[in-house]
């Protein structure tokens, strides 16, 4: 199919940059429970493309990230950027992020727009919001 608009972005893509480049791809493909879709291995480096749903992009001014850390975490901890994963059972996805290596920083937490919503520290130190329901 093709977009009647030529200026459409096509594909969202979250690229990060880790000191352990195995621990995070091992960490991210069993959490989210798939396999590279493409990998590409150099003298120069390597670099992983896993499958991760649909992508949206969430913008957000200082006040409603301050609000949302609040809910999730009692505290402003979010550096410029969150990644926030659906998953069907966010406190499923927390435990099994925690075996993964990933740190809890608060449980799944009910907000104030009906979803259920766990933090997590990615063994790299990124910061993950696990949501269940919601908008």
């Amino acid at each position: 199919m093709t977009d009647a608009n030529p200026n459409a972005v096509q594909e969202l893509r979250l690229v990060i940059t880790v000191p352990d480049y195995e621990r995070s791809k091992t960490f991210f493909q069993q959490l989210f429970g798939t396999q590279a879709v493409n990998a590409w291995e150099s003298p120069e480096g390597q670099i992983a493309i896993l499958e991760a749903g649909r992508a949206t992009l969430e913008i957000v001014d200082e006040a409603h990230a301050a609000r949302v850390d609040a809910i999730e975490v009692g505290r402003r901890v979010s550096a410029g950027i969150r990644v926030a994963l659906r998953f069907p059972d966010s406190e499923q996805a927390a435990t099994r992020a925690q075996e993964l290596g990933g740190v809890l920083t608060n449980p799944p937490v009910q907000t104030p727009w009906n979803s259920r919503n766990a933090r997590v520290l990615s063994p790299d130190g990124l910061q993950l919001t696990l949501f269940t329901g919601g908008e």
